[in-house]
């Protein structure tokens, strides 16, 4: 179902992306990008084309968005590198902004591996500000051995109901009119749905009708991080800390998926370690295929909504098998 959801949206996006003039989708996960190439390969191709235009920005870069909390220092780094290689290999691209939207909470730990992966810069939802409080909703988050990122959390939301995205915008203008530079993420639907052919519409008359107060444009994270270091204006504060805690509760349900990944985290590191030793050796080939294969497992299973334990029964079942 999931990757019926990324073909159908991503066929929407590219669509679009063709139609009009201004649009650009974003979208990071490279785990979706990888279904889209096994079931819909001409899609696939087209959106290869759109990234090269500009009109399809490959955002986060990451395998898939993790729960940011329980997975080991690790596991992080193979989900960086994994995305990375791949939108590499298939893209000739590589983010320089990490997307985490979704996960309960982020250990401060992943400063230090974001930043030296590559990163400048972090864009998040959770938590908010009743549950961590921070100085500002823009903040250079200090993560250990003198490591920093430009972060930016999203208060409301990181989608918009179909023919919503106008008031979105201009809700949070209205709300937040003293920012110079401000970013809001709109998107049809929570799993799956992406932009509508509406609210572009709208989206494109608003951008006219206001052209003489406000400059409205469909951008990239990248560019919003690049702009609010030349032109943000005020100091941006610092925040030294873990991002906790949201949803606390689903860290003591679903018992057994976190005793398994821990499990395989530990086993597979191990047996990789043991296998190197072994070739350098030369006792055997190294299992390289048969390894990758258990490791794309273990990433799948820290999705945000598995390992913490916030899905329904056959999700469990199938995060065991």
């Amino acid at each position: 179902e999931g990757a019926a959801e990324a073909v159908s949206t991503f066929r929407t996006a590219a669509e679009l992306c063709s139609e009009s003039g201004n649009f650009i989708f974003n979208h990071n996960e490279a785990i979706l990008y990888k279904w889209v190439e096994e079931y819909e390969p001409s899609l696939f191709t087209k959106i290869q084309k759109l990234v090269k235009k500009g009109k399809w920005h490959i955002m986060g870069g990451w395998y898939l968005q993790p729960d940011c909390n329980m997975p080991s220092g690790e596991t992080f780094i193979r989900h960086i590198i994994a995305g990375k290689n791949y939108f590499r290999e298939k893209f000739g691209v590589e983010a320089k902004t990490a997307i985490n939207f979704d996960p309960f909470g982020h250990s401060r730990g992943i400063v230090q591996i974001m930043a030296k992966c590559g990163y400048d810069s972090y864009l998040f939802c959770r938590p908010g500000q009743n549950d961590c409080q921070l100085p500002d909703d823009v903040f250079v988050w200090k993560g250990f051995n003198n490591t920093s990122l430009l972060c930016r959390r999203i208060s409301g939301g990181y989608n918009s109901p179909l023919g919503g995205a106008v008031k979105k915008i201009k809700d949070i203008i209205e709300k937040e009119p003293d920012k110079k530079i401000n970013m809001i993420l709109w998107g049809v639907g929570n799993h799956g749905g992406g932009p509508s052919r509406k609210d572009i519409a709208d989206i494109e008359k608003l951008i006219k009708d206001r052209s003489d107060e406000i400059e409205i444009l469909h951008s990239t994270p990248e560019n919003y991080f690049s702009d609010l270091k030349k032109h943000g204006g005020k100091k941006i504060p610092s925040f030294s800390g873990d991002l906790n805690s949201w949803a606390v509760g689903c860290y003591s349900s679903m018992i057994r998926i976190k005793q398994k990944f821990r499990l395989l985290e530990n086993e597979l590191y191990m047996t990789e370690k043991m296998a190197s030793s072994a070739y350098f050796q030369k006792l055997l080939d190294y299992p390289a295929a048969e390894l990758s294969e258990a490791q794309y497992d273990l990433l799948t299973a820290s999705f945000h909504d598995i390992l913490p334990g916030s899905s329904i029964q056959p999700v469990e079942e199938m995060a065991l098998r």
